[in-house]
């Protein structure tokens, strides 16, 4: 573990932004109900809070026009952190998902992804690449040739890799001579424990940044659940969030840059924990609308 230092920045966000449709939506809850024409979702966002983790890119990398509109939409010093295509980490998932296309890695993939990320990179708003691997990625090999391969492509940026399996943690020597090696950060990971589920200290493994997600602790709809959000439908207490601030206070004594991420995001929950988790920390107050707040009357106090 890195020594101790000064106090570094904490980024508290959320993991993604968009969620102004459909079940389990934040429209009439983070987001007005009735949005003027033009309404920008991002920008709103923007003024709550510092950093996002964008999801949307896991499914097909960001071009350049988009990217650059992300730019100008948000403030100076706003910061995006970009969750790695799934061809990259997931290639069962993606053949399944896109069966006309070749699923075969090669150049261009690497230059696409690349030319999503630049425009952030060049405006100094790109926080971390996330990479991150299923549940079933376990430490063998041909996955560490896999992981090493990715962190080399993809080494110009500030990389994290979130790895899911107790192989990695059961082999921790191994696995941090391979991030520290990059310069990478080992996402910690908050969530349901299971058997299989990997073991962590929740301490930054690097000098240069840490990286933590946090995605609820509903461990009977884990894997069990008719709808995707509904694993993620949890709301951490007052309790469990001042226990991970404490954590939070104690990494940002050691590096210089801290990304934590809510990803509980059925009903909004994860914006409600992430400006309860900001508060703690002792950072500036959002303001929220009447309906989320008589959701969530916690966010009053």
């Amino acid at each position: 573990m890195p020594e101790q230092r000064g106090e570094g920045d904490v980024r508290i966000g959320t993991s993604g932004w968009d969620y102004t449709r459909g079940e389990a939506s934040w429209r009439g809850l983070f987001y007005p109900f009735r949005q003027p024409k033009g309404f920008d979702a991002l920008a709103y966002y923007a003024d709550r809070f510092n950093t996002v983790e964008i999801n949307n890119t896991f499914y097909r990398p960001a071009t350049q026009e988009i990217s650059r509109t992300w730019v100008e939409r948000t403030p100076n010093g706003f910061l995006f952190s970009v969750k790695l295509w799934e061809k990259f980490t997931h290639p069962r998932e993606f053949a399944r998902r896109n069966p006309r296309l070749d699923p075969q890695l090669g150049p261009a993939d690497v230059d696409e992804v690349r030319r999503g990320l630049d425009p952030l990179a060049e405006a100094g708003k790109l926080g971390a690449v996330l990479i991150q691997y299923p549940a079933s990625f376990k430490n063998t090999p041909e996955n560490l040739e896999s992981l090493e391969w990715l962190l080399r492509t993809f080494g110009a940026y500030r990389c994290a890799v979130e790895l899911r399996d107790r192989t990695w943690s059961d082999d921790v020597a191994a696995t941090l001579r391979l991030l520290n090696a990059h310069h990478a950060a080992w996402t910690q990971i908050d969530e349901p424990k299971f058997r299989s589920s990997i073991r962590q200290n929740q301490l930054p493994n690097i000098e240069t940044f840490y990286y933590l997600r946090l995605h609820g602790r509903n461990a009977a709809k884990w894997w069990r659940h008719g709808k995707a959000w509904e694993r993620y439908d949890y709301l951490y207490s007052e309790g469990e969030l001042n226990e991970l601030a404490e954590t939070l206070d104690a990494v940002r004594r050691i590096v210089p840059l801290t990304f934590g991420y809510l990803n509980n995001h059925a009903n909004a929950q994860a914006a409600v924990n992430a400006e309860q988790l900001k508060r703690v920390l002792g950072q500036e107050r959002g303001e929220y609308s009447k309906e989320l707040l008589d959701r969530y009357p916690q966010l009053a106090r």
